[in-house]
This record gives C-alpha cells, sequence and structure tokens, in this order.
C-alpha cells in the first residue's frame, strides 16, 4: 500500500468532529500535568480545590506556596506555550496553504530573524522584558514590511519573489544579530542573548499574556474566518479570481496576520523553530489538506506539543533548556520522515 493511499485510508476512520475533541481533551490534560510538575509537585486534587477557592469560599488546605507557585510561574508559563504553540502552527499551516508550498513556515518572510534582532538590541542597550517584547514585535513587523518591499521591485512571479525577499532579510537581519553578539559583553548580555534566540517560555508572565495574548487570539481568528478563502488560494490564483476572490487583499490579511502572531510568539518565547513547519503536515496527514479543519487542528496538536515540550525543558534537567534546542532534536527527524515517506507530492 502507498503512502498516499495509507493517508487516505487515516483520514476516513477519523471524523474531524471526534478528532478536534479528542485533541481538546488531550490538550487539556498536558496542560493539566504541566501545571502538577515541577522542584514542587502539587497534586491534581490540590490544583482543582486551588482553582475552586478563587469561585468558592474553600479554607486553604494547602501551602501558600503551592498557590503563588500555580497562579504566578506555571499557569503564565503553560498558557503562553498555549499561544505561542498554537499561534505558530495555525500561522505555518496558513502560509503553506497560501504559497502551496509544504516547506514555508513562519519564519519564510524574515520574521523570526528580524524579531530576534530586535530581542538582542533590547538586551543589549535596555536590558528589561518590556523593551525585548516591544522591539522584537516591531522588528518582526520591519522585516516583513521590507520583504513585502523588496518583492514589490521586480515584477515577476510575486510569491516567488516574496519567499526570496524574505531569504533575503533575513540573512541580513541574522548578519545584524550576529554583529550585536559580538560587540556584546561577554559575561553579561552575551548569555542573555543566546539564550533569548534559543526560545525560553521562562519569562511568561500574567502581564505578558495580557499586551501579547489578544494579538495571537485575535490573528488566529481571522485566519480562521477565512480559512475556506486559504482553500481557494491554493486552488491557484485564476481559478480563485474567477470564483470572486479579491486574491490581492485576501493574501495581504493572511500575510498580516500570521506575521503579527509570529511576532508575538517570537517576543514572548524567542525563536522556537519546527512548530510551524512540522505541526501543519501532522494536520494534513490526519486530516488532508481541507484548511477548515485543518486549522483548528493545527492549533491544538501545536499548543499540546509546546506545553509538552516546555515541561520537559523545565523538568528533566536541574537547569532548564532552551525550547529551541528540544524542537529542533524533535522535529527535524519527524520532518525528514515525512519527506521521505510522502512522495505523493504537494
Amino acid at each position: 500500500m502507498s503512502i498516499a493511499s495509507e493517508e487516505k485510508r487515516i483520514r476516513a476512520a477519523i471524523a474531524p468532529g471526534k478528532l478536534l475533541v479528542f485533541l481538546t481533551v488531550l490538550l487539556l490534560v498536558v496542560g493539566t500535568v504541566s501545571l502538577m510538575l515541577g522542584q514542587l509537585r502539587i497534586p491534581p486534587g490540590t490544583i482543582v480545590r486551588i482553582f475552586a477557592s478563587r469561585i468558592f469560599p474553600i479554607a486553604p488546605t494547602w501551602p501558600a506556596t503551592a498557590e503563588s507557585i500555580l497562579f504566578d510561574v506555571r499557569l503564565p508559563r503553560m498558557l503562553a506555550g498555549l499561544l505561542v504553540g498554537g499561534g505558530l502552527a495555525i500561522s505555518g499551516a496558513a502560509f503553506q496553504g497560501l504559497f502551496r508550498n509544504p516547506l514555508v513556515s513562519p519564519h519564510i518572510l524574515g520574521v523570526s530573524a528580524g524579531a530576534g534582532f530586535g530581542a538582542a538590541l533590547a538586551i543589549l542597550f535596555f536590558g528589561t522584558i518590556s523593551a525585548i517584547q516591544i522591539l522584537s514585535f516591531v522588528f518582526g513587523l520591519a522585516a516583513v514590511g521590507l520583504t513585502y518591499g523588496l518583492s514589490r521591485v521586480y515584477r515577476t512571479t510575486p510569491v516567488l519573489m516574496l519567499v526570496l525577499s524574505g531569504i533575503i532579510v533575513g540573512a541580513l537581519f541574522s548578519a545584524a544579530t550576529s554583529l550585536l553578539k559580538y560587540i556584546a559583553d561577554p559575561s553579561n548580555s552575551m548569555p542573555s542573548i543566546v539564550f533569548w534566540l534559543l526560545g525560553s517560555l521562562n519569562n511568561a508572565s500574567n502581564k505578558d499574556l495580557m499586551v501579547v495574548g489578544p494579538i495571537i487570539v485575535i490573528g488566529a481568528a481571522v485566519l480562521l474566518l477565512i480559512s475556506w478563502r486559504i482553500n481557494l488560494l491554493a486552488m491557484g490564483e485564476e481559478d480563485a479570481r474567477a470564483l470572486g476572490v479579491d486574491t490581492v487583499r485576501t493574501r495581504a490579511v493572511i500575510i498580516i496576520c500570521a506575521t503579527m502572531i509570529s511576532a508575538a510568539s517570537v517576543s514572548m518565547g524567542g525563536i522556537i523553530g519546527w512548530i510551524g513547519l512540522v505541526i501543519p503536515h501532522i494536520g494534513r496527514i490526519l486530516v488532508g489538506p481541507d484548511n477548515k479543519i485543518l486549522l483548528p487542528v493545527a492549533v491544538l496538536i501545536g499548543a499540546s506539543y509546546l506545553i509538552a515540550v516546555d515541561t520537559i525543558a523545565r523538568t528533566s534537567m536541574e537547569t532548564e533548556l532552551p525550547i529551541g534546542i528540544l524542537t529542533a532534536l524533535v522535529g527535524a527527524p519527524i520532518f525528514a520522515y515525512l519527506l521521505r515517506k510522502n512522495r505523493s507530492g504537494w
């Protein structure tokens, strides 16, 4: 049996509604486990009572430190993993559908490189979390602006020029980041820049969620609402225009929303690779290329995956591992396997 027929058999055996319910339950389980594990283990019953005490008058029978750790450290970090993982996954799926290219990810337009340069700049000259988030978000958007402007210089295939321009802008910002690392203080600023570029949710807080969270949620909601238009664009420009779709405006909305999600995710968690590239492939194997189903599936899988990886990163060793290392160690072999086995094309 070929790989393509095997994928069709898997999709036929999985009802989309049941799959979404299963992935939602899986996300709840992974999130609960994430709240339980750490240097201080909190039993699930205690977690339920602590949450219930915020609504009902329940006398505390748990240490005060457990409640503080739960609400000030683990819950913001778990929610940050949910937002960043789901956001990177849906933006990757949207970009792949838009460009009809399975190798496209949120980083293709230079978002990550620009945001990384902004964060390195903030660490070097300001040293505050708020400055890191603001500058990484601003430079992430600026990188996309440069990419789009550069792609308009040459009047040739628009999608091809956009991708090539993204590669150029990404290389430019990566070189600028390397320059900042070269001139940074090797004992203070340099380690902070390197650790942030490797990705971490260690600094996630409730304030960060209130600032960055709405950007990711709004961008993802727009992509979900126009997912049927992504399907039409995936058929080709001429076919989409024949069906009444304003391809220029729709493409711009998709790029803007996916870029805002990616830049906001990078500003909160650093550069976390492979999620936007691998997770859409897994979702496509399960439900097929229909973006109306693929996008919500990608959100749930990406959120569960990043929460699980973050839990492993902070509990497997005495010192916390950067998330980017783990996502690369897991994502690269999976993607290589998918490329080898999936010979049926896009």
